[in-house]
């Protein structure tokens, strides 16, 4: 008999990014999640306390992946212009790999309007990239804080519409990104 490896914390969680995609924060449970991943719930809570603990595991790891990693990253180039396009790549394509093409951030939004928690962490993710924007675009020359808006509100708006069509949003973040630097 072969013995199944054991789950780990970032397996569960994993198990929920997806689960958010497909069910919505109704299937961020224990049972569901344990039929989903054919384990116990006893592995679930040898992980998490309880759900509430997993969902503000869920947030921490999408806070530090959409925000603290993309801009470690992206500081290892030192062209700011580089450092745009690259960033337009890296939020239309490359952050969620391993998730099975998973529109995950449209799902945490869309949870976030119903669950205050979620909300917060929405908001203060949306003010930490709209800075990070509005200083790189600052130091190229561009001080005008509604491009930096723009730019945001267009991957917003790409990734959710690109949720639902399936189409590519790389190709018009790019664009957008080139137009901007066009400006400076």
């Amino acid at each position: 008999m072969t013995k199944t490896p054991r789950l780990t914390k970032q397996d569960w969680l994993r198990a929920g990014f997806i689960a958010l995609v497909e069910r919505g924060p109704s299937g961020l449970k224990a049972e569901p999640l344990a039929r989903q991943l054919k384990t116990t719930k006893g592995s679930f809570y040898w992980h998490f306390r309880d759900v509430s603990q997993y969902r503000g595991a869920m947030l921490a790891y999408w806070q530090q992946s959409a925000f603290s990693n993309i801009v470690e990253h992206l500081e290892r180039e030192p062209s700011v212009p580089k450092r745009l396009r690259l960033l337009g790549q890296i939020a239309t394509g490359a952050a969620w790999q391993g998730y099975n093409g998973a529109p995950i951030e449209p799902a945490i939004r869309a949870w976030s309007r119903s669950d205050a928690q979620v909300a917060q962490v929405v908001l203060q993710i949306d003010e930490h990239r709209l800075r990070y924007l509005e200083t790189m675009l600052t130091e190229i020359g561009i001080s005008n804080p509604e491009f930096a808006r723009l730019i945001y509100a267009g991957l917003i708006g790409l990734e959710d519409l690109s949720s639902r069509d399936g189409q590519a949003h790389a190709g018009p973040m790019g664009t957008l990104i080139d137009l901007i630097l066009t400006l400076e």
